[in-house]
């Protein structure tokens, strides 16, 4: 089967293409040193290859506060990178499946996190550019599908977590935020300071979890919105604690900085439809996954030299 990967050198891109490869999949696999999805035309040179799925995971943002900075160049560069994608799907590989990806802060701030609710009301003020550069693209996939008979699968992950992260600088999200601050404490001895009173709360799948189900997903649904969630939430004080406990660092020791941008106070996603699918739906344990992801920070030191 061969399939098109954008966002292929980041942190999903790289756990999925290492996971079709493993499978036998001819992949193609791109990253923005490969391509420049934002220009017109960029996806011609594999016009003439015919791919069966197209993985569409290519997106402009960074974590953090980040958006709060950025909501001119998140709408300009998002919006061209998709339509860009969705202009070239519809012209040049009309046989393949569209997978993409959505996000949880495309949901609106008073409404359940349920997939019939995406698309309604006004999504977090803070995250809302990029929020709505999600939904348009689903809303180009679901008009090219009802216009030209197209297949999509639309997936909304909670935040992902593993070994793997990017290290280059970037803004992390919150959860590799915390291990590289604990493990910079104690190692070297600084301070830890979170944002927030850390009473918001978060829920993680990891990494090789979510492509499994990403997967199992696709081979059974199509034309559709999924979101692939934990079902449960915990707070930033109590993935601390976990941290904490695992690294062997005191959390007495954690200075909490309120006036800190925080993001929404909670993102659970509702996980029925996707537990109607997957009954029998199964995750790593957050403990060791979390003792995973520390191993992983320890042996790469991605939590970064004592300055």
């Amino acid at each position: 089967m061969k399939v098109l990967v954008t966002g292929a050198t980041g942190f999903m891109g790289t756990g999925l293409c290492k996971t079709l490869g493993d499978q036998g999949y001819d992949i193609t696999a791109l990253g923005s040193r490969e391509c420049d999805l934002t220009s017109e035309g960029s996806l011609s040179f594999l016009s003439a290859t015919k791919f069966d799925q197209i993985f569409h995971l290519a997106a402009w943002t960074q974590a953090g506060d980040f958006c709060l900075h950025h909501p001119g160049e998140q709408w300009m560069i998002n919006q061209n990178i998709n339509t860009n994608v969705l202009c070239w799907w519809q012209k040049e590989q009309p046989q393949a499946k569209l997978i993409f990806m959505g996000t949880s802060c495309s949901y609106p701030t008073n409404l359940q996190l349920e997939e019939t609710n995406y698309l309604d009301g006004i999504p977090t003020e803070s995250l809302f550019t990029y929020a709505m550069t999600k939904r348009m693209l689903l809303v180009g996939a679901m008009a090219l599908a009802k216009q030209y008979k197209m297949r999509y699968l639309c997936l909304v992950p909670s935040t992902l977590y593993g070994p793997g992260y990017h290290t280059d600088g970037r803004q992390m999200h919150f959860i590799f935020d915390l291990v590289r601050k604990i493990l910079r404490a104690h190692l070297y001895g600084e301070e830890v300071v979170l944002w927030g009173d850390g009473y918001q709360t978060r829920e993680l799948v990891y990494l090789d979890d979510f492509i499994k189900v990403m997967l199992l997903l696709n081979s059974k649904s199509e034309n559709e919105i999924i979101n692939i969630g934990a079902g449960r939430e915990f707070t930033i004080r109590s993935f601390a604690d976990i941290i904490c406990d695992i690294v062997g660092f005191d959390s007495n020791k954690i200075r909490y900085d309120t006036d800190r941008y925080v993001g929404a106070k909670s993102k659970c996603l509702d996980i029925k439809k996707l537990k109607k699918i997957m009954p029998n739906l199964v995750y790593t344990d957050l403990k060791v996954g979390m003792e995973e992801l520390i191993a992983w920070f320890i042996k790469s030191q991605a939590y970064g030299k004592k300055i």
